[in-house]
């Protein structure tokens, strides 16, 4: 049985500003990275439990672009909540609290 995604709102800003940064660099990149991005959350949606990063925090890293997707999820409601997708060259003192 699928889960049911929410997107937190520091993830919908963190994959609008990757897309934007992605289309300035070259046409169509953004496009890639949204298609990635959601290739990735539909796997999600399908299984969950993937790798914890701590506590009740997983995470999933993309394989094309150097992002992490990170997630909790709310098995009684089957609910899926996506805390962010973080580049990883970013600061590790940045990534989601439990």
């Amino acid at each position: 049985m699928k889960y049911n995604i929410v997107f937190q709102p520091r993830a919908v800003i963190e994959i609008q500003n990757s897309i934007d940064y992605y289309d300035n660099k070259q046409l169509g990149l953004g496009e890639e990275f949204y298609n990635e991005i959601f290739e990735y959350i539909e796997t999600i949606i399908l299984n969950p439990f993937y790798k914890i990063h701590s506590e009740n925090i997983r995470i999933l890293p993309l394989k094309k672009f150097p992002f992490v997707i990170f997630y909790w999820i709310d098995e009684i409601e089957r609910k899926v909540f996506i805390e962010a997708v973080f580049h990883t060259s970013q600061n590790t003192e940045k990534y989601p609290k439990p």
